[in-house]
């Protein structure tokens, strides 16, 4: 500890000296490389750059000299590039190339990298997050090293658009608290008795991590303090603490002062603003998420004063994109019948409503039930623009949840309209690409469509809308109009993207609304329900679908049940175990079942909270028990590299391998975590390998770096996996690749839970390791499946070079799964 100690004091010094010789450098020239990369919603992609970079064979940029045939097959080479007037690099060729840009130090030290609107990237070839947003508030911490330090910056169409911009703040203290991206509550005047939480970010520029770290907060006279997680080394983390607001008196903006402590010693001081809101007035909640730990916030319209009796109504609204949730809430009117809760998505972009935006939403839902209590059969749905496709979405995902749902200006799927991260294929040229890509299916909206009938819709979009056509909303008014019997289309006359509040407070929305009630499960004796994976959506009213025949390939059940001639019949596809609860059934009486034509089931009921569990065993339906969670796949863990990382995750990374293994481990680990908080506003826990014991993690998710060789943690989480990798081999089942160059992603479910998966992010040695640091599965709607084994050279030949794909059988075992090898 004292080591540390003075570790701090000799990195202040050095900070503040060199501070006063130069605060700030600002990059002005570069060299600038186009058709270098594609990259997607997908688990596939190539670099070119990048895979000269891991193969050792990139040369040194310079003016006119070419460096790769590019992705096209031209020939690719550096040409020299200035910013402009505004501080920025500009040119088509940031769309899918890269910025390159160098810094002569004279000597070893320490600095923020501060770089606005790219992708991601490589500081003396360790992979750091990017702003591909260029929201301006991302600093990361470099150690520049004596003599010439190498950026390269990888593009993004966004940067062709927007430009590049890049400096080096040498700053002051080597501890920081940075207060440019808050989360943070609005104080509601007579709610304000309960502390509440906030967040900033921490940023660690020295070479140890920081531990027994407090953050004390001043509001309105009222002191608290909160221990915080360890902040790893040389990076950032965004961290939750607590407020009094309790001596907030008077609506208007306050000023809280925060400083962050180590053994009660003050590292550094910030102020931030809280607005204090009377209790009619729009406010933002904040709360800790048990998705990651993190600090997140949701948005509220608070009902106007009720003019009838009884609960009132939910109305959940999904903002677009680069929409904060408070604005989304802001855009509605208070309702007398009902309250606005507006989630975030995790940011104003996020993941487009799916995967963690999808957990977001519903967290946010249930947190809104819970606070508010409406009447649970007064439950919407609507949204704008991502939001109008996250509304279709969720929509299809959860029907029975939403009475009736409102998606404006929205378009249906991904697969038809992308953003940032392009578009889900539409098929895959191979059975590998198809194998692939079946991982993306729950985001198909179109394959669910038949879920719509669980309630109403209404269309709403501008007839003149050019960034999000109206032919997405036509193209859903005739697929509708095939089979639904209750939706509403409106097409507003000269209405653009966003029209003013009433692009989504449209007063025919809510009227359709208050026509509409979620129905009671014994009033619904007709199932039409489809999903893609039962851990996403398994339910609707009596009905579960557990365990698919193929993994996330489309499940369906249509069923028709007559509580009268206590009989159930219908039609099944891709369905293993299927559940009935039979709480509208009588203790003692018999029921016959009757599926897919085959010979009926009886059952005799034993109670009104009886479940029936139904097996197929590729030929008939049988009775049988609940499938165990903790060895067979389920609606609680069904599978695909991105599951384990639902559960307060945890990234370990390895320490017994050799210098350069280690190196990318950690360097891995801390880059995910960087893109988990750019993308998700969350916070993660990195530990060493040596630090990790599950009985201190558990029942969360294990993100390991490394491999059985290099990780320790490995053999303790993954000994009866069926996919091994070690220095040198990889073994998937019973077949063995040999090599260096080999990369893996693949999950396997925690032996000591029900719900928690370990995710691996491995290599059998650097180039492999380094051909996985593409981290694609925080790409909303990308599809992994359970595992996907390649060589470093699918960055230039891309599905060409992945060795084996597949989904694990129910039982969690390759034989009795998906598999596709080459």
């Amino acid at each position: 500890m004292k080591k540390n100690s003075w570790l701090l004091i000799f990195l202040f010094f050095t900070f503040y000296v060199h501070a006063k010789a130069q605060p700030t450098h600002q990059f002005t020239k570069g060299l600038v490389v186009e058709d270098c990369h594609l990259y997607g919603r997908e688990a596939l992609y190539t670099d070119q750059l990048a895979y000269q970079l891991y193969n050792k064979s990139l040369k040194k940029p310079a003016e006119g000299k070419a460096v790769f045939n590019g992705n096209t097959g031209s020939e690719a080479t550096w040409r020299t590039i200035s910013v402009d007037s505004t501080t920025k690099f500009k040119g088509k060729e940031l769309a899918n190339g890269y910025l390159y840009l160098t810094y002569e130090s004279d000597r070893d030290q320490t600095a923020l990298l501060q770089v606005a609107g790219h992708s991601m990237l490589y500081f003396n070839g360790q992979p750091r997050t990017g702003d591909i947003y260029s929201d301006g508030w991302l600093r990361l911490p470099v150690q520049l090293k004596k003599g010439t330090n190498e950026i390269y910056i990888r593009g993004s169409r966004f940067s062709a658009w927007n430009g590049i911009s890049a400096t080096l703040e040498f700053a002051a203290k080597p501890v920081l608290l940075s207060v440019e991206d808050p989360t943070l509550p609005n104080v509601v005047l007579g709610e304000q008795q309960q502390p509440v939480w906030g967040a900033v970010v921490v940023i660690n520029a020295t070479a140890q991590p920081l531990t027994n770290l407090q953050l004390k907060s001043q509001l309105a006279g009222k002191e608290l303090v909160t221990n915080l997680s360890t902040v790893p080394a040389m990076a950032i983390r965004k961290v939750g603490f607590k407020m009094d607001p309790s001596g907030v008196q008077q609506k208007g903006d306050h000023t809280a002062a925060v400083s962050i402590l180590q053994k009660g010693k003050v590292l550094d001081a910030q102020e931030i603003k809280l607005v204090a809101v009377a209790p009619q007035e729009h406010y933002s909640n904040t709360f800790v998420s048990d998705i990651d730990g993190s600090v997140q916030y949701f948005g509220v319209a608070p009902q106007s004063q009720k003019t009838a009796e009884g609960a009132s109504a939910l109305f959940l609204s999904v903002h677009g994109a680069g929409v904060e949730a408070s604005g989304q809430a802001r855009a509605y009117k208070p309702k007398d019948w009902g309250v606005v809760v507006t989630p975030t998505n995790r940011r104003p972009r996020g993941f487009n409503w799916e995967d963690w935006g999808r957990l977001d939403a519903l967290e946010v839902f249930e947190l809104a039930k819970t606070k508010f209590k409406p009447d649970p059969k007064q439950i919407y749905l609507t949204g704008h623009s991502m939001g109008g496709h996250g509304t279709w979405y969720l929509g299809a995902t959860y029907p029975g949840k939403w009475a009736a749902i409102a998606p404006c200006a929205g378009y249906p799927t991904l697969r038809e309209y992308g953003s940032a991260d392009g578009k889900i294929p539409e098929a895959g040229r191979t059975g590998m690409e198809s194998l692939l890509l079946q991982a993306s299916n729950p985001s198909n909206v179109l394959e669910l469509a038949q879920n719509y009938n669980a309630g109403g819709i209404y269309i709403h979009h501008g007839d003149s809308d050019k960034v999000v056509s109206v032919e997405y909303a036509r193209q859903m008014k005739v697929l509708l109009a095939g089979f639904h019997k209750d939706f509403s289309y409106y097409e507003y006359p000269g209405g653009s993207h966003w029209f003013g509040d009433e692009s989504v407070d449209w007063k025919p929305i809510f009227d359709y609304f208050k026509w509409h009630t979620i129905p009671s499960d014994s009033a619904v004796n007709k199932v039409n329900f489809s999903t893609a994976s039962p851990a996403i959506s398994s339910s609707y009213h009596w009905v579960s679908v557990l365990q698919q025949q193929q993994a996330l390939k489309y499940s369906r059940v249509q069923l028709d049940r007559n509580k009268k001639q206590k009989t159930i019949t219908g039609s099944t596809e891709n369905i293993s175990v299927l559940s009935f609860a039979l709480g509208d059934f009588q203790k003692g009486e018999k029921l016959t079942i009757t599926l897919d034509n085959q010979a009926p089931v009886t059952y005799e009921v034993k109670s009104d909270a009886d479940i029936l569990y139904l097996h197929h065993n590729g030929s008939t339906w049988k009775t049988g028990a609940k499938p165990q969670l903790s060895k067979q796949k389920g609606a609680g863990r069904n599978g695909t590299l991105k599951e384990p990382f639902n559960h307060r995750m945890v990234f370990v990374y390895g320490t017994a391998g050799n210098q350069a293994e280690n190196e990318w481990a950690y360097n891995k680990a801390r880059y995910d975590a960087e893109v988990w908080y750019y993308r998700g506003n969350g916070a993660v826990d990195i530990i060493a390998d040596k630090e990790f014991k599950a009985t201190a993690y558990a029942d969360r998710g294990v993100i390991i770096y490394g491999n059985a060789t290099t990780n320790s943690a490995y053999k303790k989480l993954l000994a009866k996996c069926p996919v091994q990798v070690q220095r040198g081999s990889l073994k998937v089942g019973s077949k063995t690749y040999q090599g260096d160059d080999l990369g893996a992603y693949f999950m396997w479910p925690r032996a000591d839970s029900e719900v928690a998966s370990v995710a691996v992010i491995s290599g059998t040695g650097l180039k492999g390791m380094q051909a996985a640091d593409a981290n694609q599965y925080f790409a909303g709607g990308s599809g992994f499946p359970d595992y996907m084994v390649f060589s470093l050279d699918m960055l230039k030949d891309g599905a060409k070079a992945v060795k084996a794909v597949g989904f694990y059988g129910n039982d969690w075992s390759i034989e009795k799964g998906q598999q596709v090898v080459q």
